[in-house]
């Protein structure tokens, strides 16, 4: 899955926020405080001031509105909004927020950032971004973190988001707001209105007393919410209560044993999953013929440790060696980013599971799985997705998708957030998929409930020419850049040639294969994009050959684009039977394909979280509370339904991320249930809605 950190500098500013969504996420309960009040005064009083910027007011009878017009001569055009008095005190709220409108005619990535005296973009202030189409609207928000009294500042490791207390901004003294774009190309034109401060802001703690702040059960202790698990006593309970609650509800009728349509069409049964056109819209088809739309979930798997190297002190009562609990102990060495990146191997413990035999005893993984697959079909699911547990959906219980990745030589000039590309003309690319497909035989591969397979996921593809140019900044080595320099041969016949298209001065072939020079990327723009297209398709041509030599009639599902041009999505379209992409947004239901290329398409990630029941980072999309998650969740996969070419929507992921993390730091409010096994009944009841009319809404849908 992508985790981005988005690292913008801004005024002498890192920004680590990702958030902004498109609805307002102001709590219902409160009436926030606008702190513009009269703009037109604060505007006339020189308290909003323009940088490379022409500000202007536009006033109706209900909103005043900052419209901002952009240059490009400074790296941060914008506004600076300044407290009318030289200060707002907004320690007696919980957030501060503003609405934000692009009304200019490309897409837009504001930023904003909040300040106290002495900010520099790292220290003393906070800042929060949102990317806007034309003509969309969204809101920044900030949490005014509760306050610590006393002690030395508190610093945190090892996680994404932090407990909510104050470290790095002051409510009290909030100087300046700021709203601007980073180093733009062209001009862009928003709008600013609703600046507000709203919410009841906390009790403060004492600083000494912070320290455990995580319980036994792997919860955040300085706070009460719904649900929220006290003793073992407290699980126990809620194995019986969960059962009638199965019991009561067992699913969506009219389903088969693999999740189709049973009242639905009957259609070509092949024994395998297959796609199809149907009355104008993609499908998948069960093996029994029946029509299938793939609602599912992630990361169905009891494992979720979090690491508790140099912070030992943050967790209360770890276990002893001679514990029940001392097995879910272990050691990690996987972190691509974060604090554990340069501090690995480092130690961990796995509170998901401790919890797990807390509720269900010694023979917790057994009766853990059984109640997983209910739950799945209960929750009007039908799908377990990438990343989950093989001794689960091996139970052949429900239907399933299987992942593989590839590994080879790298092209050493490339980059990407999980790491470089493949060289896949080196022979290794290849041979280790043939292994990893071989491990597949007699378990996943000729696997009736496996829906198909995933390979590989969010590769840095870049823009239509960063591999090839990836390729020609290698060592001479390099498989990829060999293969490269002969078709160069091929078509221009010289080097001098090559030298008069490029601007280049390569005396020589092997001069060309030492150098490590990027070319001009205008003036080798044809055969760059043409090597780029040659590795695109090398890459997923060996994969679909090495696939069906295994599971001839099991579906190619693609690699979860996360990261994507036109040229690599023409590739992948192809040779896979279904494209797929983790997207992270509010809506998928304009999703296509480039050229409105025809194939079936599944969303193999997305998700929303809040802040509303002890974690500390909501992922990569906001909600305010669990009730707007849900709400969000349901109009996600409906609009996916309305979209003709989606076959699937895929919810990263099953449970809570620790709430300290895990090995990179993730440690998002994501799950269907918390750390402790309790469902989030507010998203299962929006899964559930979904779940029971999904068929007749997918064939009916306009």
């Amino acid at each position: 899955m992508r985790k981005t950190i988005g690292s913008l500098c801004a005024m002498g500013m890192i920004s680590f926020a990702i958030l902004g969504a498109t609805a307002a996420l102001d709590a219902v309960q409160d009436q926030p405080t606008p702190l513009l009040p009269d703009l037109d005064k604060a505007f006339n009083a020189g308290a909003i001031l323009a940088q490379d910027a022409k500000a202007s007011l536009i006033k109706t009878a209900d909103v005043a509105v900052i419209h901002v017009e952009t240059g490009t001569k400074e790296s941060w055009p914008g506004v600076i909004v300044k407290a009318p008095e030289g200060k707002w005190d907004l320690s007696s709220y919980s957030y501060l927020a503003l609405d934000v409108t692009n009304a200019g005619s490309e897409q837009v990535t504001l930023h904003c950032r909040v300040d106290n005296p002495g900010a520099d973009g790292v220290r003393n202030c906070e800042t929060r971004s949102v990317t806007l189409r034309p003509n969309e609207s969204g809101t920044l928000r900030f949490r005014l973190l509760r306050k610590l009294i006393g002690g030395e500042k508190i610093e945190f490791i090892g996680m994404r988001g932090n407990p909510p207390v104050s470290t790095n901004l002051d409510p009290s003294n909030v100087t300046q707001l700021l709203v601007f774009v980073d180093k733009p190309k062209k001009p862009h034109v928003f709008e600013v209105q609703n600046i507000r401060a709203g919410g009841t802001a906390e009790e403060p703690l004492e600083a000494a007393k912070f320290f455990p702040m995580i319980d036994e059960f792997g919860q955040y202790i300085h706070k009460e919410w719904p649900g929220k698990t006290h003793s073992a006593e407290d699980l126990l309970a809620r194995v019986g209560e969960e059962k009638k609650e199965l019991d009561a509800q067992p699913g969506p009728p009219e389903r088969n044993e693999y999740g189709g349509w049973s009242a639905g069409p009957q259609l070509r049964a092949t024994g395998f999953f297959r796609v199809e056109e149907y009355r104008d819209k993609w499908w998948l088809v069960d093996p029994k013929g029946r029509l299938f739309w793939s609602h599912g979930v992630d990361c169905v798997r009891d494992a979720n440790p979090t690491p508790i190297t140099d912070r030992e002190h943050y967790y209360r009562n770890l276990p002893d060696s001679a514990s029940p609990f001392a097995p879910f102990y272990g050691r990690g060495s996987r972190a691509p980013h974060g604090y554990y990146s340069s501090h690995s191997p480092y130690r961990t413990y796995d509170f998901t599971r401790a919890n797990l035999l807390r509720k269900y005893g010694q023979d917790w993984e057994r009766l853990s799985a059984e109640i997983t697959h209910r739950r799945v079909r209960s929750w009007g699911l039908n799908t377990i997705a990438n990343w989950s547990d093989s001794n689960i959906y091996l139970m052949h219980r429900t239907a399933y998708v299987c992942t593989v990745n590839s590994s080879a030589r790298k092209i050493e000039g490339s980059e990407g957030y999980w790491g470089k590309f493949n060289d896949v003309f080196d022979p290794s690319f290849r041979e280790n998929l043939r292994k990893s497909f071989a491990a597949q035989d007699g378990k996943s591969a000729r696997d009736p409930w496996c829906v198909g397979f995933f390979v590989d996921n969010e590769l840095s593809w870049g823009d239509e020419v960063s591999l090839a140019v990836a390729t020609l900044i290698s060592p001479s080595g390099q498989p990829a850049k060999k293969i490269f320099l002969s078709d160069l041969k091929e078509k221009c016949g010289s080097i001098e040639r090559l030298n008069a298209a490029w601007g280049t001065e390569h005396a020589s072939w092997e001069d060309l294969l030492e150098s490590q020079e990027p070319p001009d990327r205008k003036k080798a723009w044809v055969d760059l994009t043409a090597f780029y297209t040659k590795i695109a398709e090398t890459y997923f041509s060996i994969i679909r050959e090495e696939l069906k030599k295994v599971a001839p009639e099991q579906l190619y599902l693609g690699c979860r684009f996360a990261w994507v041009n036109d040229r690599a999505a023409r590739a992948v379209a192809k040779f896979c039977d279904v494209v797929s992409y983790n997207r992270y947004t509010y809506s998928v239901e304009d999703q296509r394909l480039p050229d409105d290329l025809n194939k079936p398409v599944i969303i193999g990630e997305f998700h929303f979280g809040a802040l509303d029941r002890g974690m500390f980072h909501t992922g990569l999309k906001e909600a305010r509370d669990q009730q707007h998650r849900a709400e969000l969740y349901e109009e996600y996969v409906r609009g996916a339904l309305r979209n003709r070419y989606i076959v699937g929507t895929h919810w990263f992921q099953f449970k809570d991320q620790p709430t300290t993390g895990r090995g990179d730091g993730e440690n998002y409010q994501i799950g269907f249930v918390d750390i402790c096994d309790t469902p989030y009944f507010e998203i299962i009841a929006a899964s559930r809605r979904v779940g029971n009319d999904l068929y007749n809404y997918r064939l009916n849908a306009k």
